[in-house]
């Protein structure tokens, strides 16, 4: 499969998954409502997810078939799925008071417990600024992939 095609199938599917946690955990909405909400408020990080997700999809493709051998991919990938859970997790929290992901009040009645009152508020206060430094990280880890990339090329280019 082509490396763009890939990574464009795997975009989507990212923001597909995404928009999928938002039905599911949104019995009290349609479907189409809570999604149209998810946009309204979370466009940024669910496009920006997709998008990043594919360009590090590309990105690796395109190493494996110019034959590069980069010792970043496993530690992206790492990054990039720990990045993008914490990112969705986060941007989850601002869609609470519109009435989706309601599963979402009990997750955050359990966040004091487990990391204590402080913290919680904090990362509830936050958690829009959050989403968008976990956002920041997936594509600081696809600009490493593209950097290291170009590095191997040149190296290619010079043996």
């Amino acid at each position: 499969m082509r490396p763009i095609r890939k990574a464009t199938i795997v975009g989507i599917i990212t923001i597909v998954i995404y928009l999928s946690v938002v039905v599911i955990t949104t019995p009290a909405l349609e479907p189409l409502a809570a999604i149209i909400a998810a946009f309204q408020l979370n466009s940024i990080v669910i496009i920006g997810m997709g998008v990043g997700i594919g360009l590090q999809v590309f990105l690796s493709e395109k190493s494996k078939s110019l034959g590069c051998k980069l010792n970043v991919k496993k530690k992206a990938f790492g990054g990039n799925s720990g990045s993008v859970a914490t990112t969705s997790f986060f941007s989850f929290f601002s869609l609470v008071p519109l009435g989706c992901c309601g599963w979402w009040l009990y997750a955050l009645s359990l966040l004091p417990s487990v990391v204590g009152t402080g913290v919680s508020a904090v990362l509830i206060e936050y958690s829009q600024v959050l989403a968008y430094v976990g956002l920041a990280i997936i594509f600081g880890f696809a600009g490493l992939t593209a950097y290291k990339l170009k590095q191997e090329m040149k190296l290619q280019k010079i043996t």
